[in-house]
C-alpha cells in the first residue's frame, strides 16, 4: 500500500528556515502541500506538476519553494522567512491529475493520497 510520509518539521524563530520532505510520491504526477492551523481552515500552500512547474498560494509566494526528486520519489518544500502565522501542520498530497487540474489547492489533489503531516511552529 502506497503511503506518503512527511518529515522535516520543527520549531524555529521568525525569519528562520525549514525544509520539509515527503517520501513515497513515485506513483503520482501531481504533488502538493497543504497546511492547517488549529481553529483555521485548511490552506493550499503549493503544488508541482509532472513538468516540474510550481504553483503557489498567495500567502507563501516568494518565501516558499516546492521541488521534487523523481529518482528519490520525494517531494520537498523549502520554507524561508518564516512568520508566526506559518505555524501549522503541513501535509503533502499526491494524485494522478490532468496537468490543467494540477495546481495549488486543486480538487484533484485534495481527493488524492495524503500523508500524516509534520508540525511547523514559528516563534515570534
Amino acid at each position: 500500500q502506497v503511503q506518503l510520509v512527511e518529515s522535516g518539521g520543527g520549531s524555529v524563530q521568525a525569519g528562520g528556515s525549514l525544509r520539509l520532505s515527503c517520501g513515497g510520491t513515485g506513483n503520482f504526477n501531481c504533488l502538493g502541500w497543504f497546511r492547517q492551523a488549529p481553529g483555521k481552515e485548511r490552506e493550499a500552500v503549493a503544488a508541482i506538476d509532472s513538468d516540474g512547474t510550481p504553483h503557489y498560494g498567495d500567502s507563501v509566494k516568494g518565501r516558499f519553494s516546492i521541488a521534487k526528486d523523481d529518482a528519490k520519489n520525494t517531494l520537498y518544500l523549502q520554507l524561508n522567512s518564516l512568520k508566526p502565522e506559518d505555524t501549522a501542520m503541513y501535509y503533502c498530497a499526491a494524485h494522478w491529475c490532468p496537468q490543467i487540474h494540477c495546481y495549488s489547492g486543486s480538487m484533484c489533489l485534495v481527493n488524492g493520497l495524503w500523508g500524516q503531516g509534520t508540525q511547523v511552529t514559528v516563534a515570534s
